[in-house]
């Protein structure tokens, strides 16, 4: 691994500053973002907070190849630039080379005391493996360390919970992706999986674990996920705040009804999330399409009071971009219908390990820094996860763009198109046949513009719109790349509202609404 950031030679990336939307002019094949490193997966950032002249700076992790550690990189310029710090590695276990810090790292800084662990220690909980002679892994051991000079030095602080067997094997009983949150009464939690439960008819669970001394020990294991009969799997738990002061945890249901097919279950003190068989609340757009595996769950404090959910994931079913290069997103809470926006890198999936746990932290200027893995731009290397390469980029999130894919379609049908704005577009019957209705939330309603952009199919074909039951006229003009453009003033109530763009004189294709506030 080159140890400051890197540009390999052969590879090529578009570099950081081609935007999303200008990423969607390109080849599906051909990744857009910067080059960071070397990395099978599993990104996670921080931002110091608590660090003195240090605050600002960010501290990113992942998995790589091979056994040398989980390598940690650190950034001054909010992340334009990154430089490899050292690999920090499995220190339970001194001596033995079948052990090692490995996978599935999680890194936080406490914002307040938690037992003797005193504000703005960081917090780095990963998985350690070993192998047996033949390199096949036999043990897995949920580690915690912590740094208390901001990530020089790292010290092992516990072991949150132990479990042994391959992923493969079907009697394994593995342990894995350790998520770390600190709860109001400063009690530390352990969220993870497992699949130590098998004999009870439970193929893997989702569990959390409390620790009343910051990390030091961990009481017993309290299951917060687990479908019985012994074949659905949910994993991948991650867990975020939201303003209401509720937890939202996301999971992935691998061998659910929908395979992969990302949920949300919500718990008031971050403990209780209700029925451990109840999937909760799963993550889908009106139009059918759904993230799926390897979620990752954000807040920001982005639009109304509400602010906005967002789920990166692996890959995408029912219409969704398979290659999972799309957000979802929700600014009502989680309840309601979900939306995309396109990923900010824009990756190559070859294989499952490729955008496997992505990073998305806001910045100051209110733009996103995106960190994920993806698969090699080389054709032949894009099956095998060891050729996987951390990629970045930061640029704005468009949270007022409703994707036409995504409304509930009456005679309509999704087409891929690589210059539409996410890929995809909807192709509607022409009237008084097809429609597509936008079931949308405004935090704040009042005066807007409403943008549609679409495209007559030879034609002449003018949408027909109408908000909250009111039609109102519009004429098109051409943006002079191919699509056309309707501006038309609208009024919106605050809540809930609902576009319908219907069918007009011929056939057309719609990639998109917008929203913006009238000035």
């Amino acid at each position: 691994m080159r140890r400051t950031t890197c540009h390999l030679a052969g590879v090529l990336f578009a570099m950081a500053g081609i935007s999303a939307a200008q990423a969607q002019d390109q080849a599906p094949d051909v990744a857009s973002g910067q080059l960071l490193a070397e990395g099978t997966g599993y990104a996670s950032v921080v931002r110091l907070s608590q660090q003195g002249d240090a605050n600002g700076r960010l501290l990113l992790v992942f998995e790589q190849k091979g056994m040398a550690g989980i390598p940690l990189y650190v950034s001054d310029d909010s992340g334009k630039t990154w430089h490899f710090m050292q690999n920090v590695i499995d220190q339970e276990h001194p001596g033995n080379a079948a052990w090692q810090l490995r996978w599935q790292p999680n890194i936080s800084e406490l914002q307040q005391d938690s037992g003797d662990s005193k504000r703005g220690t960081l917090l780095l909980a990963a998985n350690a493996t070993r192998n047996d002679a033949k390199g096949h892994i036999v043990e897995e051991d949920l580690q915690l360390y912590t740094s208390n000079d901001q990530g020089k030095t790292w010290h092992y602080r516990s072991s949150i919970v132990r479990g042994g067997g391959h992923p493969e094997d079907k009697d394994n009983h593995g342990v894995w992706e350790p998520n770390i949150h600190i709860l109001d009464d400063r009690r530390m939690v352990a969220y993870y999986s497992s699949e130590q439960h098998k004999a009870q008819g439970f193929n893997q669970i989702l569990a959390h674990k409390l620790s009343s001394d910051g990390g030091k020990t961990w009481g017993e294991e309290v299951m917060d996920v687990g479908m019985p009969g012994g074949v659905e799997r949910p994993g991948m738990a991650v867990v975020t705040r939201l303003p209401d002061h509720r937890y939202v945890m996301n999971f992935e249901d691998i061998d659910g009804p929908e395979n992969g097919k990302v949920h949300l279950k919500f718990s008031a003190d971050g403990l209780n999330f209700g029925d451990p068989a109840d999937r909760g609340t799963p993550v889908e757009t009106e139009g059918g399409a759904w993230p799926a595996a390897c979620p990752v769950v954000s807040w920001f404090p982005v639009g109304g009071a509400q602010g906005v959910i967002v789920v990166s994931a692996e890959r995408a079913g029912g219409n969704g971009d398979a290659a999972g290069r799309s957000f979802y997103w929700n600014n009502n809470g989680g309840k309601g219908p979900w939306w995309e926006v396109p990923a900010l890198v824009q990756k190559i999936t070859g294989n499952i390990h490729a955008g496997w746990t992505q990073a998305l932290l806001q910045q100051k200027d209110g733009s996103f820094l995106h960190i994920t893995s993806s698969s090699s731009p080389k054709l032949e290397q894009r099956w095998k996860a060891a050729y996987n390469v951390m990629l970045y980029a930061d640029a704005s999130l468009n949270f007022n763009r409703y994707e036409a894919e995504d409304a509930a379609r009456t005679n309509a049908v999704v087409i891929g198109n690589p210059h539409a704005s996410n890929r995809r577009m909807a192709r509607i019957t022409a009237a008084p046949y097809g429609k597509l209705q936008f079931d949308i939330h405004r935090d704040r309603g009042g005066a807007h513009v409403l943008r549609l952009r679409y495209e007559a199919l030879g034609f002449p074909a003018v949408p027909r719109v109408s908000v909250n039951g009111t039609s109102i006229a519009g004429n098109g003009k051409t943006d002079g790349r191919g699509w056309m453009l309707m501006d038309v003033s609208v009024n919106l109530k605050d809540g809930d509202n609902t576009i319908v763009v219907d069918g007009a004189e011929h056939a057309y294709d719609l990639d998109y609404i917008e929203l913006d506030p009238a000035e």
